[in-house]
């Protein structure tokens, strides 16, 4: 805890992996920011970012985080446990 809740670091660190082109980094704060209760607006605003800061690399990863993100956010409100 701090300033900022879990969902909001969560999201951020989401939004790096996405900008460092991490498929572990996506996967882990994608599943962690679904768990913190992100939406999926609020995930899709995060990555948005990136398009604006990591230019064209990010455009080839948000996409595919972002489908990792929904298919996450799914089990989350399934509540089908996620490994």
């Amino acid at each position: 805890p701090g300033a900022l809740d879990v969902k909001i670091k969560e999201l951020i660190a989401f939004a790096i992996g996405v900008m460092q082109r991490c498929d572990g980094c996506i996967a882990s704060h994608g599943q962690s920011a679904a768990r913190a209760g992100a939406s999926r607006e609020e995930a899709a605003e995060a990555i948005g970012v990136t398009f604006l800061m990591g230019g064209g690399p990010s455009t080839i990863y948000g996409p595919r985080a972002y489908a990792a993100f929904c298919e996450f956010k799914d089990a989350v409100e399934a509540k089908v446990p996620v490994s």
